[in-house]
């Protein structure tokens, strides 16, 4: 990883928490719902000034990973007077709903609008096949002792084309390997050389096939066409829809199996994905990036847990459903706890996304 893209990739963080939380803010300025702070990032503050006009106090704070628009008396566990007007939970229960889910759907927007717009400039792309390349080596093996890197491209073994469009031939050419056939002779592109090495498949009892030691990774082939304004956002509307599919399909496999949990990453990791997708893949990667990650944040954000929006959705409806509000110093206790929570899980989350790093 180099600064630029490291700068960029927090840069990717900072433009999501601020449209999410100018989702809020908007939704409270035109509900007339008083703010009291609007800041990007979290201790101590580093700069800030306060709206004459509106009496919001804008700032920007230490740590720049989250942000927050806060409204008067919203989660204080102190005594307030009930019938001062700009208190948040003195608003119409509709206002404030609307206003706790627009922090989300800004999200939603975010990715919509730069997704149409990719399209309309770029056109559509369809993948009309794959390209196998190295994605990893493994520490010993086959791969490793023929000085195989990740990044190669094997485009031959034995003089047998591998870049047909699909990944099956490379594997099969090194899974039909057997102990008394000669090493394989394999072409290798390495950025613009062409490498010429022998490599000798071994027995993998636990998989039970010929393997080299390697991770094999795929890029499409694609084929673009231009679209229209309309095209383009029919376009971005169904790669939204299908993103979401895919990112609570994989939350609830978290959850109820497990899986993924050693993927999972906090802002630093995040910060690391992104820039290395940045450096990799340039403008493109960082607009797929945060396409992805403002769609997660959306999704995130509505969840029913302490502290995040989903919660606070779920006592405005409990509200709507009872005819009167939950206790407020019941439920400020209950997401005070719950952003406890999460910003001690964000503090684990790190700590395991630096080990990582060093590792």
């Amino acid at each position: 990883m180099n600064i630029l893209s490291i700068l960029l990739a927090i840069l990717l963080l900072a433009i999501l928490i601020v449209v999410h939380e100018m989702g809020h803010f908007w939704a409270a300025r035109w509900m007339h719902i008083d703010v009291a702070e609007f800041a990007v990032g979290f201790g101590p503050k580093l700069f800030g000034w306060k709206s004459k006009k509106y009496e919001t106090t804008f700032a920007v704070r230490a740590i720049p990973l989250g942000g927050y628009c806060g409204f008067y008396g919203e989660d204080s566990l102190e005594e307030l007077p009930k019938d001062d007007p700009r208190l948040f939970p003195n608003q119409n229960v509709w206002k404030r709903l609307f206003v706790i889910v627009m922090g989300p759907m800004m999200n939603f927007l975010l990715a919509f609008i730069l997704a149409t717009g990719f399209y309309w400039v770029n056109g559509i792309s369809t993948a009309v096949g794959v390209d196998p390349y190295i994605l990893d080596v493994n520490a010993a093996g086959a791969a490793r002792d023929a000085g195989l890197r990740s990044g190669d491209i094997i485009t031959e073994i034995n003089g047998q084309n591998m870049l047909d469009g699909t990944t099956e031939t490379l594997l099969n050419a090194i899974g039909g390997y057997k102990a008394e056939d000669p090493p394989l002779e394999v072409t290798v592109r390495r950025g613009e050389e062409t490498l010429h090495l022998q490599m000798t498949p071994a027995w993998n009892a636990e998989e039970e096939r010929m393997m080299v030691g390697v991770t094999i990774g795929a890029r499409y082939r694609l084929e673009t066409e231009k679209t229209t304004l309309i095209g383009a956002a029919k376009a971005s509307a169904e790669m939204c829809w299908r993103a979401s599919g895919l990112i609570l399909n994989a939350l609830k496999n978290l959850v109820t199996r497990g899986e993924g949990l050693d993927q999972t990453s906090g802002p630093v990791g995040i910060i690391s994905i992104v820039s290395t997708e940045v450096r990799a893949g340039g403008f493109q990667a960082f607009l797929e990036m945060l396409i992805s990650i403002s769609i997660n944040l959306g999704l995130m954000n509505l969840l029913p847990i302490p502290g995040l929006d989903g919660s606070r959705l779920v006592f405005g409806l409990i509200e709507v459903v009872r005819g009167k509000p939950v206790p407020r110093e019941k439920e400020a206790l209950v997401h005070t706890v719950g952003m406890v929570f999460l910003l001690g899980l964000m503090v684990v989350m790190t700590f395991k996304d630096v080990m990582n790093l060093i590792r």
